[in-house]
């Protein structure tokens, strides 16, 4: 009998097929202990596990490109870290098995993250992916990972590390569900990237049976469990439907009545520029920079090679916009040269922007390559800071700028909800707003983006998170500046409207959503748009907030 299920839609399509799940295996090593003599020995095992898996993880970002290189390669320095590679070498040195103290090393080091604030909480995962790959290496076992099989399948896991997914066939993953993540996971993130449909917080997904049919609805997040035929037949036809009003739409974004809204991508290096040509950007919205700094986390790169990286971003974009986020360290993206090794809480400490100041010859060396990287170009380059509190960070980044000769704009990201509440104050000192909607639900609702859990509040439907949105907007409008959302809620198109609706200028998503984004907003007026995003902020509870909104730009 067909049932119906819900999570958390974080990437469009449909995928129907039968259930895999994810491979499982018992990781936890015996705790067997050795003489003092074999203490060498087994500590030099160890290191040569880590360094086997740190490579691994490289040449698996390498081979995926894109966003999956800078999450594996923030993975691999995980597994390098010194204070933890130490312990593992003090637990050898007292008795324990090469296998046995990576394990316990480890386990002592989850349990600070664990209680280290939800933020890094959530790095957890990523973590334990790290520990099973080295100890399976040590042991000698395969690693857990996606079954093989000779037919496509929709694949069940309780999370996938980023490992996986990022190397996940989508002729062969039709589509997948995971018991746990949240909107702005890495699963959910890559996800997009690949085009693959995918559910994420589904309560109870590895219940569902092995061989099982299920339809997956990316968009909505509903899960059919043996969908009747009439049901396939439904979702087959909407899927279509959807495909042919993709291929309808081209050009820039805007509103039927003609409202503009420029269709932006996030990049995470030159890897991600063809994708987003082909799918139409106008431009780029965020790109990160941080993918320079992640080769060697004991000093930045230098000003040559961050002017060769930007000048191929920006040669791609003739007469388009390229908004680029200068370095976004801490928290979940350490350095050793720049952020602080003792914080209690790094996602409330020394992050973003305040590292940078701290720092102000790395920042200085990033200004000047991207001053010299724009020379001679055609490009409208416009230069933001991340995790702007107030008037003061913006006027010590304006001022940096222009120190370093920049001719460029200069802008502040809205991650946190004081620059929100005084946007106007703000853009005295900048020229321009980039809201990152996924660190502002995170800071607003003091809920972890990596954290199933939680994932009710990193829901960018809320009510309050577009509250904060419209806030800001208004402020930029009243200033005469401009307003962009730059986070994974310009992905979902029905917001995209929604944000639209509150008075947002410009979008900016993976190259994967730009078509469907497109689509919608080439749907509807503006005023549409803005009586969605009216009702969406009347309503109590994200689920009411996007009822209402699609009850609005439907019809009904």
């Amino acid at each position: 009998m067909e049932t119906t299920l819900r999570g958390v839609g974080v990437s469009h399509g449909v995928a129907i097929g039968e259930v895999r799940h994810m491979g499982t295996a018992m990781l936890e090593p015996p705790a067997e202990r050795i003489p003092a003599e074999e203490a060498e020995r087994e500590q030099g095992r160890a290191r040569r596990a880590v360094e086997a898996v740190a490579a691994d993880l490289i040449a698996r970002g390498n081979l995926a490109g894109g966003e999956a290189q800078g999450v594996l390669e923030a993975q691999a320095m995980m597994a390098q870290d010194p204070e933890l590679m130490a312990d593992v070498d003090r637990r050898i040195a007292v008795g324990s098995t090469a296998e046995r103290g990576v394990y316990d090393a480890f386990a002592s080091y989850r349990a600070l993250l664990a209680n280290a604030g939800e933020y890094l909480a959530g790095r957890v995962a990523d973590l334990d992916d790290v520990r099973n790959r080295i100890v399976a290496r040590l042991l000698g076992v395969p690693m857990p990972g996606v079954p093989d099989s000779d037919e496509p399948f929709v694949l069940i896991a309780r999370d996938l590390a980023p490992a996986d997914t990022a190397l996940l066939d989508p002729a062969l993953v039709l589509g997948f569900v995971t018991e746990e993540g949240g909107p702005t996971s890495h699963s959910a993130i890559l996800a997009r990237a690949l085009g693959v449909p995918a559910v994420v917080a589904l309560p109870g997904a590895q219940q569902l049976a092995e061989g099982t049919v299920i339809a997956v609805d990316g968009s909505t997040g509903d899960i059919f469990v043996e969908p009747s035929r009439a049901k396939r037949a439904e979702l087959e036809q909407a899927a279509i439907a959807r495909k042919a009003a993709l291929s309808a739409s081209t050009g820039p974004g805007a509103t039927s009545d003609g409202h503009t809204v420029p269709l932006l991508a996030n990049i995470g290096g030159p890897a991600d520029v063809p994708a987003a040509v082909e799918a139409g950007a106008e431009g780029v919205g965020l790109f990160r920079t941080e993918f320079l700094f992640l080769d060697d986390s004991e000093r930045a790169p230098s000003e040559e090679k961050q002017i060769e990286a930007y000048r191929t971003v920006l040669r791609a974009f003739p007469e388009g916009r390229v908004v680029v986020r200068v370095l976004d360290a801490g928290a979940d993206k350490p350095l050793a040269f720049l952020t602080p090794a003792d914080e209690p809480n790094p996602a409330l400490g020394v992050r973003g922007l305040r590292s940078l100041l701290d720092h102000p010859e790395v920042l200085r060396t990033q200004l000047t390559a991207l001053a010299k990287a724009a020379e001679g170009l055609p490009v409208h380059l416009e230069v933001m800071a991340p995790m702007v509190a107030d008037r003061t960070d913006a006027k010590a980044f304006a001022d940096a700028c222009r120190e370093a000769g920049l001719g460029a704009k200069f802008g502040a990201m809205v991650e946190i909800p004081s620059a929100a509440l005084r946007s106007r104050s703000i853009l005295q000192e900048v020229e321009f707003l980039s809201l990152g909607t996924n660190d502002l639900a995170q800071y607003t609702f003091a809920a972890d983006r990596q954290v199933g859990a939680v994932s009710r509040l990193q829901d960018p439907w809320q009510p309050a998170l577009l509250d904060l949105v419209a806030l800001a907007a208004e402020g930029a409008r009243a200033e005469g500046r401009s307003c962009g959302v730059c986070g994974e809620a310009a992905s979902d198109p029905l917001l995209a409207c929604v944000l639209t609706g509150l008075g947002v200028t410009s979008l900016s998503m993976g190259a994967a959503s730009i078509p469907y984004v497109r689509s919608a907003l080439a749907q509807h007026t503006l005023a549409q748009c803005e009586r969605a995003a009216a009702a969406a902020r009347a309503a109590d509870t994200a689920d009411e907030a996007r009822t209402a909104a699609r009850a609005v730009l439907s019809g009904e």
